[in-house]
């Protein structure tokens, strides 16, 4: 299992990274919709769908992101004017999502509601899928290493919880959703991701280097905010009797499981760089 794992992220990356570093603009946004529209299949089997109507959401997915980058190419970098363009699409993507994740999901994930109506199940993978699809296209905008780099951020935050919460791991986080997260993962995520930033401060806008409290302050914000994403689906997979999105990944599940945080903090990430940007 190990070796499958390893394996399997090892090709993961190399493709990623490829993809983020090498591909054109147009390549960029055609990998990134494939992404999403695998994401998109995956969330039919959350939806309890058939194979032929999971297909159909994943087609759909995509063709949605097909019609925002033909109707809006600048704003997804295949045209001139980005920062004008984007910030009107940004705000129609990123606000609603921002109002989900930051206040609705904490009482959803209190109240453990179940995905049970269609309407409300479609509305949910698009505010999930849609924002987190534009946000990896114009994050890129702001230069592949400093998307690498904010992506980091949720993976240190992931690999400082689990390292943590395996040695000193005791206070369960949410035992009803997902038993093996504690207090102790998550207080390790954050350490780890304050530790990265702080490195990192010199290279980032002076605004946030020069205002240490302030960074600090986002960098804990944006790990709850990521441990918010991966119990979110944590929970509706409990709820779906599943132990992964899917298993397109061996040893890694799927899709979804991959870019469960990256979901509800990349938005926010985007919608903070596109009000900053001169």
């Amino acid at each position: 299992m190990l070796r499958t794992r390893v394996i399997t992220a090892v090709f993961l990356f190399a493709a990623f990274f490829v993809a983020l570093f090498y591909f054109p603009p147009l390549g960029w946004l055609l990998f990134v919709t494939a992404v999403a529209a695998v994401a998109a299949w995956e969330w039919g089997g959350l939806m309890r769908l058939s194979g032929g109507a999971r297909i159909a959401l994943g087609l759909l997915l995509g063709i949605a992101c097909a019609v925002v980058a033909v109707v809006e190419p600048a704003a997804v970098g295949l045209g001139t004017e980005f920062s004008e363009v984007a910030w009107r699409l940004g705000a129609y993507f990123y606000l609603p999502a921002a109002a989900f994740w930051l206040l609705l999901v904490p009482i959803w994930l209190r109240r453990r509601w179940p995905l049970s109506n269609p309407l409300l199940a479609l509305a949910t993978g698009a505010l999930l899928l849609l924002p987190v699809w534009l946000a990896l296209v114009q994050l890129r905008q702001a230069g592949p290493l400093t998307l690498l780099a904010i992506m980091s951020v949720v993976w240190l935050a992931d690999i400082g919880a689990y390292f943590a919460g395996r040695s000193f791991g005791k206070h369960k986080l949410a035992p009803a959703i997902s038993p093996g997260k504690t207090w102790e993962g998550a207080i390790g995520g954050a350490v780890a991701v304050l530790a990265y930033g702080l490195l990192l401060s010199s290279k980032l806008p002076s605004t946030l280097a020069g205002n240490l409290p302030l960074l600090l302050m986002g960098l804990v914000l944006l790990t709850a905010i990521s441990i918010l994403g991966d119990l979110f689906e944590s929970l509706l997979k409990r709820q779906a009797g599943l132990k992964d999105s899917s298993n397109v990944l061996p040893g890694h599940g799927g899709v979804l499981d991959r870019i469960d945080s990256l979901t509800s903090t990349l938005p926010l990430v985007a919608l903070v760089w596109l009000v900053t940007r001169p």
